[in-house]
């Protein structure tokens, strides 16, 4: 789905985007920035060939439902959107766009309630949080049936080579160091 990257910068200023244009990334994902800052970040990048995944929950004054995320589709040609929200997903999917559903896992109860929610909303991956290893992937992967990548609170090489050995397809991660 993105090309062979199994690693997907999480860009929350513009240190990082610079770090990133220069980068032969492809993929990147904008989080934390300001609805007003969007166009020239997106412009910026799209300049340097970059795909631009936009994580909807996380852009200061911007409606994080569907009204929001055809507003990034059709006034910012995005080329992905990420949300914890089902009607986004589905939005995202009905405009052609890459769809990301993200959960939070935390329990048992929170497992089972947010992978069935992801099989309804069918997107084309799943990102889960906190990052995690062993067999817990494998039963997300067999369970959705779509590409899982990992992300939150890695802060090793170890880490992210656990997560991949586990079956994820990738990992989303801020620290630039291990891009």
């Amino acid at each position: 789905m993105f090309n062979g990257q199994t690693r997907l910068p999480a860009l929350s200023d513009f240190k990082a985007i610079k770090k990133f244009v220069k980068s032969d990334l492809e993929y990147g994902i904008l989080v934390n920035f300001q609805l007003a800052e969007l166009k020239s970040v997106i412009d910026t990048l799209k300049a340097a060939n970059k795909k631009v995944l936009i994580h909807v929950d996380m852009i200061r004054g911007l409606a994080n439902d569907e009204f929001g995320a055809i507003h990034l589709i059709q006034n910012y040609k995005v080329d992905g959107l990420i949300s914890i929200k089902p009607k986004v997903i589905e939005t995202a999917k009905k405009r052609k766009v890459i769809a990301i559903q993200r959960v939070f896992l935390k329990d048992s109860l929170s497992f089972h309630r947010s992978l069935d929610i992801v099989k309804k909303a069918d997107p084309d991956c799943l990102e889960v949080l906190p990052a995690m290893s062993g067999n817990i992937i494998k039963e997300i992967k067999d369970y959705v049936h779509i590409d899982v990548f990992c992300g939150g609170l890695i802060s090793s090489e170890m880490q992210i080579k656990d997560c991949l050995e586990s079956g994820a397809s990738g990992i989303t991660i801020s620290n630039s160091d291990f891009w």
